[in-house]
């Protein structure tokens, strides 16, 4: 269940107390007519079940409420309520599977952003896989994929596609187009001042690597755990289970193959770096697809017949 705190102009809030007086996925209904200051208006508080949430967020932003007023969305971890159970009876569906889209818009939108902790994030991520490639460490890779976050700007993309929101595609597209370059490159140069210290030699990466060397070896098997892990990754995000998305973030190769490639640059195995890059590239568009198909069906799944605002 979600806590929605709107705030209405005057002019508009009788609309939007009948709006969600009529839907019936909207229980516990509060209004304080003149109570908000900045912006001025009524506020009104309800809260409404997961699954009835977009078709009702839908209407206050055909109201204009997300440009005149405000629209605050919280989540309701418990509700003791016999009309919020009645709410969740009466709204087709299951709250689990409900996808707010909403939310995700926010949530990975903010996720695409190419901030500085962004690009920190992905060097540090790639230095460590890169470490664990030449010790030939998978839990060094492991770590690694749990460092690095690349997968919020995939899953943006992934709403951006679907949503078709270009904003958003653009500003993920971004993130990822100059994260990867960037992690690369700060682990060339880190490969290098190890090199120069003596941690490291180029012998490590030509040594046989049973443990980690399928990094640089791209095969079917690459496509279909990437596809898989797309999937996954948007179910958690949709469902609102982020225990899951830790196990998505282990299961693709993305920095560890983009690590493997910048050792593989630093001390001039040309073979390497182009199987590593093979293998980023698989993983990257069997995610993106995954994704989109995943959101595709829900979005076919979930449809609702439309109620208009009047």
């Amino acid at each position: 269940m979600l806590h929605v705190r709107v705030i209405a102009p005057e002019r508009v809030s009788a609309r939007v107390r009948q709006w969600l007086t009529g839907d019936e996925a909207v229980t516990h209904l509060v209004v304080l007519p003149g109570a908000a200051k900045a912006p001025r208006g009524d506020v009104v508080e309800f809260d409404v079940v997961r699954e009835g949430a977009s078709h009702v967020l839908d209407g206050l932003r055909e109201l204009g409420l997300d440009r005149d007023g405000a629209i605050i969305v919280d989540h309701v971890d418990t509700a003791l309520s016999a009309s919020a159970d009645r709410a969740a009876r009466r709204t087709p569906g299951l709250g689990v599977d409900a996808v707010v889209w909403h939310e995700i818009e926010s949530q990975t939108g903010e996720e695409a952003a190419l901030s500085a902790s962004f690009l920190t994030f992905m060097s540090v991520a790639t230095v460590i896989a890169a470490i664990g490639v030449l010790l030939d460490q998978p839990i060094l890779i492991v770590g690694s994929m749990v460092v690095g976050p690349e997968f919020g700007p995939l899953a943006a993309l992934c709403v951006g596609l679907v949503q078709r929101k270009i904003a958003l595609v653009r500003h993920s597209a971004l993130a990822l187009a100059v994260g990867f370059p960037v992690g690369m490159i700060v682990t060339v140069v880190a490969v290098w001042l190890l090199t120069a210290a003596g941690l490291v030699d180029k012998s490590m990466l030509l040594e046989a690597r049973p443990l980690t060397d399928f990094i640089w070896r791209p095969d079917a098997l690459s496509w279909v755990i990437g596809f898989l892990g797309g999937i996954a990754g948007i179910l958690s995000l949709t469902s609102a289970k982020a225990g899951t998305l830790v196990g998505v973030l282990i299961s693709v190769t993305t920095v560890p193959a983009a690590a493997n490639a910048a050792v593989a640059l630093a001390y001039g195995v040309r073979e390497e770096a182009y199987g590593s890059a093979l293998q980023l590239a698989i993983n990257l568009a069997a995610i993106v697809l995954g994704g989109v198909l995943t959101l595709l069906v829900q979005q076919l799944a979930w449809r609702r017949p439309r109620r208009r605002v009047r």
